[in-house]
């Protein structure tokens, strides 16, 4: 039986060398890619998409966001595997919470990725033991999800007035969230905050 799969990666020569390695493999076969996770639930209904293999850092819509959609239209009949450059704890987490039933980083060998593929769409777990053993020292994210949303505005230099336009609040309100996440984050300001809140994997 091959399996097939949808290849969503931003970085063209990466996903052509991903599929050009699948699809050496006798039961894998690559039969679609995208440049982000634009389109993933469609395109798994047109392509019949037995494994969707996203990268988890993409444009307009990430790895993280497509994965929440594809478990929402298909549930278990669709296996998702992440796939990231970074290694980060709070990345696993939040992909495994969104319906991720594996998740590799992009340089493990190109026989392991194929038996992780092989293994969720069995219906295991594939995850990389070094990430899954920080994710479980690092413990949970902190942060709720309104002082994620005002970090991410804050990590690009945004001000306190600019990010309360953006997300509708007031500036009160949005001084309130970001000291949250400062104290949470045991920084001293904002940008310090972000920093640390990105480099967990929590944005």
């Amino acid at each position: 039986m091959t399996i097939r799969i949808l290849l969503a990666d931003d970085q063209h020569l990466v996903r052509a060398g991903l599929a050009a390695l699948l699809n050496l493999e006798d039961d894998l076969h690559v039969v679609a890619q995208l440049p982000d996770g634009t389109g993933v639930v469609d395109a798994i209904r047109e392509h019949t998409i037995d494994v969707a293999v996203l990268d988890i850092e993409m444009p307009d819509v990430d790895g993280i966001t497509a994965t929440g959609q594809i478990n929402q239209a298909y549930g278990d009949d669709v296996a998702i595997l992440i796939l990231t450059t970074f290694g980060r704890a709070g990345y696993l987490q939040r992909a495994m919470a969104s319906g991720a039933r594996g998740f590799m980083v992009k340089d493990a060998p190109a026989e392991q990725l194929a038996e992780a593929i092989r293994s969720v769409h069995a219906g295991g777990r594939a995850v990389d033991p070094v990430l899954a053993a920080e994710a479980l020292s690092a413990g949970t994210n902190p942060l709720t999800d309104r002082e994620c949303d005002v970090l991410r505005e804050a990590l690009v230099g945004a001000s306190v007035k600019h990010i309360a336009a953006r997300l509708h609040l007031s500036a009160g309100t949005v001084r309130n969230h970001l000291s949250a996440a400062i104290g949470k984050t045991q920084t001293t300001n904002r940008t310090e905050a972000a920093r640390v809140a990105q480099q967990n994997g929590w944005l």
